[in-house]
């Protein structure tokens, strides 16, 4: 296929995509998924001769890494993390509270409120709890579920910890100065924004808690990782429950 013509097929890739800011290589993947076949290689330099690269920044830690493992785990279900930010609507700020499992990558839970106590933070968990789990009871997730949180407020709180510890779920909190600890939440928090909160104004909280939930089911549904070889996310889920019948 001549240069132009691939051109064009990648504007029409990205352009059709529900997602703004794409790269080449998930450009790639969704050419190929059309039945385009183009080396990685060349997608990037046309997207870099043309302009069709997202702006990007890049800079050194301000602080030597404490960090050298990695997060992401084997199997689902056996780390999660929680986070939280921040978006202000016609009614005042608002807390975002999010849950991803550091598999998949799926937003597990996701939740919207005036005001952020420990209350409202608990409201992601139990809806991962009785998404993946069929229900809310003592002992459900197994007690080999962790749960990765910082040191915030409501993370650390009593009634946060006695929940989780009802629920089955270990507490795992991230080290000191090392956010990357908590990557999964923070990078899918930063997707958010990109993709939702930077674009849109919301005038009640109700209608940022609808824009959440309805974002959540698009991303699982649509969003692709090139570490699982850009299927996205629910299918990555679905090949595990797979596997698990064929081993069963």
């Amino acid at each position: 296929m001549p240069d132009s013509a691939l051109v064009d097929r990648i504007r029409a890739v990205l352009g059709g995509s529900e997602w703004v800011g794409e790269g080449s290589r998930k450009a790639w993947a969704r050419l190929r998924h059309e039945g385009v076949c183009a080396a990685p290689r060349r997608v990037l330099r046309l997207m870099r001769e043309h302009g069709l690269l997202a702006p990007s920044r890049r800079g050194l830690p301000p602080w030597p890494r404490s960090h050298e493992g990695t997060i992401v785990t084997d199997r689902p279900d056996q780390m999660r993390a929680i986070d939280a930010t921040g978006c202000l609507t016609g009614e005042g700020n608002a807390t975002i509270f999010v849950l991803i499992d550091h598999c998949t990558g799926e937003c597990l839970g996701i939740h919207a409120a005036r005001r952020g106590p420990r209350f409202e933070a608990l409201e992601p968990v139990r809806q991962a709890v009785r998404r993946v789990f069929g229900g809310f009871a003592e002992g459900i997730a197994g007690r080999e579920l962790q749960l990765r949180h910082d040191h915030g407020s409501q993370s650390d709180s009593h009634a946060f910890q006695e929940e989780i510890a009802f629920l089955g779920i270990r507490s795992s909190p991230s080290f000191v100065r090392s956010p990357e600890g908590n990557g999964c939440a923070e990078r899918f928090i930063r997707t958010l924004k990109e993709q939702l909160l930077w674009l849109r104004r919301f005038d009640t909280v109700a209608e940022l808690r609808d824009a959440l939930h309805d974002f959540a089911r698009r991303f699982n549904e649509t969003w692709i990782l090139q570490r699982h070889r850009y299927l996205t996310l629910s299918q990555v889920r679905q090949r595990f429950l797979e596997q698990d019948r064929l081993v069963a």
